[in-house]
């Protein structure tokens, strides 16, 4: 069989770095990253010239080659030996991927393994929402001379089914995503999810409205027993603890009863655990935590914006912006909104504006091939390509710019009270998340846009780095001069 495209890229990336200096490789949305013995023998330039690569950085102990969204996993699959379905153990991936992360740096990735594959569902769900909002809303109802009255209840209860499932059960899916990442069955941690959030406990959102008439039940007399709905933190504790009792009991339990006894013990442990311990302590710390965030967003004068606006561009560099993604999902499952997300997602209309401005302005014809390809992929979502392989590659006024134009526009969004319904949709598709309201969306619209045209403008005028200035054919003249 002929060697196809992505075989051929794989290798390619394999020889240039060196197959003896790799010590292990797993691949993210849009990277392929390496573990390398030494970085120094790797040609940067020679990876960046092969095909589909956008750019390459050292990041915390990985090589890293950016090949975009749908390319990377196609190229993986190959190295694999073309088996996609041949898939590793998620718990070893992990360790493997994060055994040089230590600290924080290592407990914000393994979140990010638990909340990244919840994403789409989440995002989905917010589609529904706004499209829910639209349809429902007073203004489009009198164009048709109809009220809410009139639409049918079969209809009402099936878009409900759309816009309420994946909350209502949201502490499942955590929970299952924990086991995953964790090396537990995932199918225990579905089914410990679930009883968190039975119907036959007092609903949580029932027992917090004072006109709803639902009380929690007591245990012992003083530990307040309810369901856990919207409750991410207690979702993901369990989830983490459950995962290694699991590997625990495993390991001493007798074959023969292992099917059947390990899950029994589980269950009922963790079950107890959570609803009695972890859940009442963790509903605190949640509720704090839901506070701090919103009093920071809500700092006067759109200074609150500002932080964030700043900040999220920084924890993209780092990784840490992963940490944003629980924070998230907090405020969605207890607010209905996501204000955070609004403000951080002014960094993607800055990052495409500045990357546009140098690709442009450039005159080094690789610059404007990668500059082309990152603001494309940047304008769809992904943001490493631009980031790391045009905006921070050749100095560092880009960035500046790009921090500056973020920060900003976080401000005036905050100053603005816009908040979006969910999250995952960046850039282009972010003002899907607004659509449930026609004055936030428009906010949000002409923010974007003014913030993707002053990192553009500004960077143009100010900040595109002489480096890609010098056309490649007179950079071999000076040379040989």
């Amino acid at each position: 069989m002929s060697e196809n495209k992505y075989e051929r890229i794989g290798k390619e990336i394999i020889a240039v770095i060196g197959e003896d200096n790799i010590e292990s490789y797993v691949h993210c949305a849009t990277r392929l990253r390496f573990s390398v013995k030494d970085r120094n023998q790797i040609d940067d330039e020679a990876v960046e010239e092969i095909d589909e690569v956008k750019g390459v950085f050292y990041n915390s102990g990985q090589y890293q080659v950016i090949l975009g969204t749908g390319t990377v996993n196609k190229v993986y699959a190959a190295l694999k030996g073309n088996q996609p379905d041949l898939e590793e153990d998620q718990s070893k991936k992990s360790v493997s991927a994060n055994k040089k992360d230590k600290g924080i740096k290592r407990a914000v990735r393994m979140l990010a393994d638990i909340f990244i594959p919840i994403i789409p569902i989440i995002g989905a769900t917010g589609l529904f929402l706004g499209l829910k909002g639209v349809l429902f809303s007073d203004a489009l109802l009198g164009l048709m001379g109809m009220s809410i009255d009139d639409i049918p209840s079969y209809l009402v209860t099936l878009i409900s089914v759309l816009t309420d499932t994946a909350f209502a059960f949201l502490p499942a899916f955590i929970c299952w995503s924990a086991f995953r990442n964790f090396g537990g069955m995932p199918v225990i941690g579905f089914v410990l999810g679930l009883m968190l959030v039975s119907p036959a406990l007092p609903n949580a959102y029932a027992v917090a409205d004072i006109n709803s008439g639902v009380e929690p039940i007591m245990a012992f007399g003083f530990i307040p027993v309810v369901g856990y709905q919207g409750s991410v933190l207690t979702a993901l504790v369990v989830g983490i603890l459950g995962a290694k009792l699991e590997k625990k009991l495993r390991a001493v339990m007798p074959n023969a009863l292992d099917l059947i006894f390990t899950p029994f013990f589980v269950l009922l442990i963790m079950m107890i655990t959570g609803l009695l311990v972890l859940g009442p302590l963790l509903h605190f710390v949640e509720a704090g935590l839901i506070t701090v965030v919103t009093q920071l967003i809500d700092i006067p004068f759109g200074i609150g914006g500002l932080l964030i606006g700043f900040i999220y561009p920084l924890a993209v560099m780092t990784g840490m912006h992963h940490l944003f993604i629980m924070i998230e999902t907090t405020l969605l499952a207890n607010t209905g909104f996501n204000p955070l997300i609004t403000l951080c997602a002014m960094y993607g209309f800055s990052n495409a504006g500045t990357c546009l401005a140098i690709t442009l302005k450039a005159k080094k014809s690789s610059v404007k091939v990668m500059g082309a390809s990152a603001t494309a992929t940047q304008l769809l979502g992904v943001s490493e390509p631009a980031l790391f392989g045009v905006v921070m590659r050749y100095s560092t006024k880009p960035l500046y710019m790009m921090i500056a134009c973020s920060a900003v526009g976080g401000a005036i969004l905050s100053l603005l009270s816009i908040q979006a319904n969910s999250y995952g949709l960046a850039v282009l598709l972010s003002p899907l998340m607004y659509i449930y309201e026609w004055n936030q969306l428009l906010a949000y619209a002409v923010v974007s846009i003014l913030t993707f045209a002053a990192a553009l403008i500004i960077t143009y005028l100010f900040a595109v780095p002489k480096e890609v200035m010098v056309e490649e054919g007179d950079r071999k003249l000076k040379k040989v001069s």
